[in-house]
């Protein structure tokens, strides 16, 4: 490896690896704005949040790559150039495509790395990340009694405090309750309403060793049940008795209440029902479901003209004597003129029924029809998108190198304005062309590739400027241009022209 090319990576790696990070962080915290309200009071585990933020950042990589090769590599030859490396190179007849070459090798190498990481590791990533993200936004609330209020997400008990004192910090006492209500809702609590009601002055709320079950210890109360001695008579039926009720009160000074805590917490799904999204696929299945999804697109399209025969009540065949272009009169009057019973304002309203019928189920086939080719649109986009994501590194690259040899500044000032800009653009062009693609609008293939179909042509100018130490983003050049500019048009409005004459 030549000195060159050591000082060229040298300059590249610690910007990117840095731009990288900075990339997947920006990701992952607008990933906890955005589930904030899903993460809070429900008593995640370090472990499983970890998890969570691992595989999300996985899921980032293959967006920020294309940035962080921008930023680094504009950042790379703006310090080159802003430190006249570049110039010293020049003049020892070096050429800028000579001084980008090793960094061009690295783009390629990285375009080859995020293609294998889009097919292989981000469909695993995005299994794994969005059935847990599923798990967490369903699982309940942690347990938390507010006073005065009824809490009901405990099943089978309704609870209300007075007032709630927070056990220190250390203890393992619990929460000190004051004032409690606590109603227990039989099986059919619906029906024979609440047939148990617990008082008590005080008591404490603690959780065992394992977490499984939640500990009432009550203090000084009573607890009310009522028994019935025919089930058959409702608690409805009876004015809010039932018949032969015996009620019974137990006094107690010191009373456990032991609740499971089974329905909160993260239940895991099966995996197996988010395997249809086309983000958990690779590129081996979604080719194989696209063509699935295509033949049982033409299967249904060639169904509904026979399935539609059983709209029609009369169909008429041509034979022989149709061909020819004399008709003998009366064969193709329909059976129902001949019909002399049937009235014609009868026969009218029929047909436009009939009409209304096949109307509405042309309408719905082209519903159906429209979604099931919509469902072959968004696989065959996500098989386009294992390509475009790899090849913007190297589009990206262009621009980046190039913009940096042009404008001569390093550090994280204006390239960092300059690396956003392109960044955004290649993001609006890739949504717009997927909404575009899905909507079948564009071609899918089209709406693919457009980012890059209008990104690249953009890079080789740069690149073409960069070589010939082109002034493109210097403003004295647009000054002196406009001064120009300016100077002839005071000229010709001093010096009107004369329109040349021509001699003989």
């Amino acid at each position: 490896m030549k000195k060159i090319d050591k000082l060229v990576l040298g300059s590249f790696w610690g910007p990117f690896v840095l731009t990288l990070g900075v990339v997947i962080f920006i990701f992952l915290m607008r990933l906890l704005m955005f589930y904030i309200d899903d993460f809070v009071s429900k008593d995640l585990d370090l472990t499983t949040f970890g998890r969570l933020l691992f595989y999300f950042a996985l899921l980032t990589i293959p967006t920020a790559l294309p940035l962080a090769v921008l930023l680094s590599s504009l950042m790379t030859f703006g310090n080159l150039g802003e430190f006249f490396e570049l110039t010293a190179m020049k003049s020892a007849g070096i050429s800028l495509t000579r001084a980008m070459r090793p960094l061009l090798i690295v783009a390629i190498g990285i375009s080859i790395f995020s293609f294998w990481f889009n097919n292989s590791v981000s469909p695993w990533a995005n299994l794994k990340g969005y059935s847990l993200l599923y798990d967490i936004k369903t699982a309940k609330a942690s347990l938390n009694l507010k006073e005065g209020i009824f809490y009901n997400d405990l099943p089978g008990y309704s609870i209300k405090v007075d007032k709630k004192v927070k056990a220190p910090k250390g203890s393992t006492t619990g929460d000190l309750l004051k004032g409690l209500v606590i109603y227990k809702h039989s099986a059919n609590g619906l029906e024979n309403g609440n047939r148990e009601i617990i008082l008590a002055d005080s008591g404490r709320m603690y959780t065992d060793k394992d977490r499984s079950y939640l500990v009432f210890q009550l203090f000084n109360g009573n607890n009310y049940q009522e028994y019935s001695d025919n089930s058959s008579v409702s608690y409805a039926s009876t004015g809010g008795a039932a018949k032969g009720a015996q009620f019974v009160r137990n006094g107690f000074k010191d009373y456990r209440l032991t609740v499971s805590l089974e329905s909160f917490g993260i239940k895991r799904t099966d995996e197996n029902q988010f395997q249809y999204h086309e983000y958990m696929k690779n590129l081996n299945e979604l080719s194989t479901l696209t063509d699935s999804l295509r033949k049982d697109y033409k299967n249904t399209s060639l169904s509904v003209a026979s399935t539609s025969r059983q709209y029609y009540n009369y169909q008429f065949k041509a034979d022989a004597t149709a061909k020819q272009k004399t008709v003998t009169d009366g064969k193709w009057v329909d059976s129902l003129l001949r019909k002399q019973h049937i009235i014609p304002q009868e026969l009218a309203q029929a047909a436009v029924s009939q009409a209304q019928n096949i109307l509405s189920y042309a309408t719905s086939n082209v519903t159906y029809l429209t979604e099931k080719e919509k469902n072959v649109w968004k696989y065959q986009l996500e098989s386009h998108h294992k390509f475009t994501q790899s090849i913007s590194i190297f589009v990206m690259f262009l621009i980046g190198a190039s913009m940096g040899a042009i404008i001569k500044k390093g550090g994280f000032g204006l390239p960092v304005l300059v690396s956003i800009v392109f960044f955004i653009f290649l993001y609006i062009l890739t949504l717009t062309g997927d909404k575009y693609a899905k909507e079948g609008l564009l071609w899918v293939p089209l709406g693919a590739w457009m980012a890059n179909m209008v990104l690249f042509p953009i890079g080789l100018f740069l690149m073409q400027r960069a070589r010939h130490d082109s002034r493109l983003f210097d403003k004295d050049v647009y000054i002196i241009a406009w001064e120009r500019l300016k100077k002839k048009w005071k000229e010709r409005q001093a010096n009107p022209s004369v329109a040349p004459t021509t001699v003989s």
